[in-house]
């Protein structure tokens, strides 16, 4: 069954400005589902719609089985969101706020303590629970702030860009915290990230947009063999990574070259490790390594936005 199904949904701003161009979209129960795109190509206006912030110009969108332009407050009992400002209240504690989000949502006391404790079982809060929430770091305001918003037991989690600004522990430790949330809770999450590799380590599904449409959505399998694209990863010793770059663009101009670390990845659209490898040895460029590889999904995105004809 399908948490959200999203159909041909357009947003028109009143000064004319397109943000949604018959976007069509289905996300599954219990999914980790995310959202890509460039600034700019209608991931903010799409969240605020399917939060009911904002009203679409056009189409339909059924969440939980409800009609979005006729249900909305049915819809909002059952969703969450999680923007980039946290919503906690710093003059409370971690429990205060907690239970005073039982409030908000007419949780029954008792209900409302077994959650708390639940969820601060399940994020790793326990520590902090005396502490004054002016004395968190960034990451753990972050894991309260999504506790928060599980008081009220959603069945749709909205996360905008969770980890911006973490380093790369407490991002880790975030991406533990999305998992448990589906595995433990059962929760369906829908979520916004800049980060790729953010995407390829959590998700279910992918969709990628841009200018308000939906270029391409599924599995990470399914986006890889959709492109049917791999790439020859040629690993370098102790030389001018970027000189062998320039001198392989200059002999194969047709070639797409790709430049990371100290790695050179070539698109092997047509079989071409033969020549490659004449024309090493004949150049006598040392390498560590060299073979096929899949494409990541950063070289996913990119190549699908540039071959969006949008």
């Amino acid at each position: 069954m399908y948490a959200i199904e999203i159909n041909q949904l357009s947003k028109v701003y009143k000064n004319g400005v397109q943000a949604l161009d018959g976007f069509d979209l289905c996300v599954k129960e219990g999914d980790i589902f995310t959202l890509l795109g460039e600034n700019g190509a209608g991931k903010s206006t799409l969240i605020k719609i399917l939060t009911t912030y904002l009203k679409s110009t056009s189409g339909t969108v059924k969440m939980l089985g409800l009609d979005l332009n006729k249900e909305a407050d049915k819809i909002r009992k059952q969703i969450a969101c999680v923007f980039q400002q946290t919503s906690i209240d710093t003059f409370l504690s971690l429990e205060e706020n907690m239970l005073f989000q039982g409030k908000l949502y007419s949780i029954p006391n008792d209900e409302a303590i077994k959650r708390m404790e639940s969820l601060i079982t399940v994020f790793g809060l326990s520590s902090y629970r005396n502490l004054p929430v002016s004395s968190y770091s960034g990451g753990v305001k972050r894991r309260l702030d999504i506790a928060l918003n599980l008081m009220s037991n959603p069945k749709i989690l909205f996360l905008d860009e969770p980890t911006v600004g973490m380093d790369v522990q407490s991002r880790n430790a975030m991406w533990d915290m999305v998992r448990k949330i589906r595995s433990e809770l059962g929760t369906t999450i829908f979520l916004t990230t800049h980060y790729l590799e953010e995407a390829e380590v959590l998700s279910d599904s992918i969709c990628i947009m841009k200018k308000g449409k939906n270029i391409v959505w599924g599995s990470r399998q399914k986006l890889t063999k959709l492109l049917d694209i791999n790439y020859i990863e040629l690993c370098l010793l102790n030389i001018n990574i970027k000189k062998i770059e320039k001198y392989l663009c200059n002999k194969f101009p047709k070639w797409k070259l790709i430049l990371k670390d100290s790695s050179i990845y070539i698109q092997n659209d047509k079989d071409i490790m033969d020549l490659l490898l004449k024309v090493l040895l004949q150049e006598k460029i040392q390498f560590e390594s060299i073979g096929y590889v899949k494409p990541s999904l950063e070289d996913i995105f990119i190549q699908v936005l540039e071959e969006a004809n949008i």
